[in-house]
């Protein structure tokens, strides 16, 4: 089953930014698990896109105002819920953030 982990921190998080996964992705791969992923630039540089009544709009920066803002995503293939689990408890970000575990509709 396929999962999407959805690495979520405050600003405070942006300090670890430059740490990487302190070698998780490496681990993952090798266990035959990663499938993709990658870090996010800050909320500040983001586009926010909706689409009212034929019209686009468009603004600056995220749509929702929270504490906790999405850094990152991976893209995971594993059994079950639980080893999903194993696998996002390992992430470094979970020490400092949160991990949202998310399954892919299986089309």
């Amino acid at each position: 089953m396929k999962y999407v982990l959805l690495i979520c921190g405050d600003e405070s998080a942006a300090e670890h930014a430059d740490e990487g996964c302190g070698g998780w992705s490496e681990k993952m791969a090798e266990r035959g698990v990663l499938r993709g992923g990658a870090g996010l630039r800050p909320p500040s540089d983001a586009t926010t896109l909706r689409v009212r009544e034929g019209e686009v709009l468009l603004s600056d920066g995220p749509f929702a105002e929270s504490k906790e803002q999405l850094g990152g995503f991976c893209l995971i293939e594993c059994a079950d819920l639980d080893e999903a689990i194993e696998i996002a408890a390992a992430h470094p970000a979970a020490a400092y953030g949160t991990i949202e575990i998310r399954p892919l509709i299986d089309l």
